[in-house]
């Protein structure tokens, strides 16, 4: 069951991340954010309320330092996806963010069995190969580090990663409140640099998110994100960490393919090697 949870996060973070990087490639990434974090904080107070569950200060606590750290992670993430390819970016961020938690895992004693050993490792594989950049077709480093997208997108996946961890150490004694609090860290980190970037004035506000075309995706990733942390939440509660943070770091194959078809970002062979190395390490995992 965790795994299935997984895999349909990871899914979910997939396609929001393609919603949210089209938004922000025709605005900013803080701006694209100011809609789906709000639309997303929504959705979990909805669902908390609907689930109900024992509203505990020490989840909460947890819940909102897994979600400062994931907001600045998708403050980076976002950024970077407006500046470089998509087929890079995402596949960079995962790996960053699968290796701390399946570190955490295995330090706390967690052990899988040969089978899913051999998935997860698998899978880590895969995410490293779908990263893989040709550097003859790969954008020129800019000058400033704040405008380097496969740097922000390690930047993005070490957050990422932390926020796996952090929101696996609050427990399921709490409902999803913890998800909540989540949100508030989110929002709470793009408030501040929406706030720092109004009164600097030092950067370009870009073109605001309007039309009802670019208001629908944004609010569609924010609904789809907001899923995924439940269904992520709910999975790590199941599962084991090492687990489930592999499984669900999957989601740059959905955002690959969704930036293939749309942007028509070709895939290179050891990319799509990546993805047929994914779908075997799934295999594995739902099999063990």
């Amino acid at each position: 069951m965790a795994a299935l949870l997984a895999l349909a996060a990871a899914l979910a973070y997939g396609v929001a991340d393609f919603l949210g990087g089209a938004v922000s490639r025709r605005s900013t990434a803080l701006k694209a954010l100011a809609w789906c974090v709000p639309v997303g904080l929504i959705v979990v107070l909805t669902a908390a309320v609907i689930v109900g569950g024992r509203f505990t200060w020490t989840s909460v606590a947890w819940g909102f330092g897994a979600g400062f750290a994931g907001g600045i992670g998708l403050i980076t993430f976002y950024r970077a996806l407006a500046r470089g390819p998509m087929s890079v970016i995402a596949p960079v961020s995962a790996l960053a963010a699968a290796v701390l938690p399946v570190g955490v895992g295995l330090l706390r004693g967690e052990r899988l069995d040969a089978t899913v050993l051999a998935g997860v490792l698998l899978c880590l594989v895969a995410i490293a190969l779908v990263s893989m950049e040709n550097n003859d077709a790969a954008p020129q480093r800019s000058a400033s580090l704040a405008d380097n997208g496969p740097l922000l997108a390690g930047v993005s996946g070490i957050c990422f990663g932390i926020f796996f961890t952090l929101l696996k150490a609050a427990g399921d004694g709490g409902g999803l409140w913890p998800l909540v609090a989540a949100r508030a860290g989110n929002l709470c980190v793009i408030g501040a640099a929406l706030l720092i970037m109004v009164r600097s004035r030092t950067e370009d506000p870009g073109p605001p998110v309007k039309g009802r075309l670019l208001i629908g995706l944004a609010v569609l990733s924010g609904v789809l994100d907001a899923s995924a942390n439940a269904l992520y939440f709910v999975a790590a509660q199941k599962g084991m960490l090492s687990l489930v943070a592999v499984l669900t770091s999957l989601y740059p194959a959905i955002t690959v393919l969704l930036a293939r078809i749309t942007y028509s970002e070709r895939l290179r062979v050891v990319q799509r090697l990546g993805l047929a190395v994914a779908a075997a390490g799934v295999a594995l995992v739902t099999i063990g």
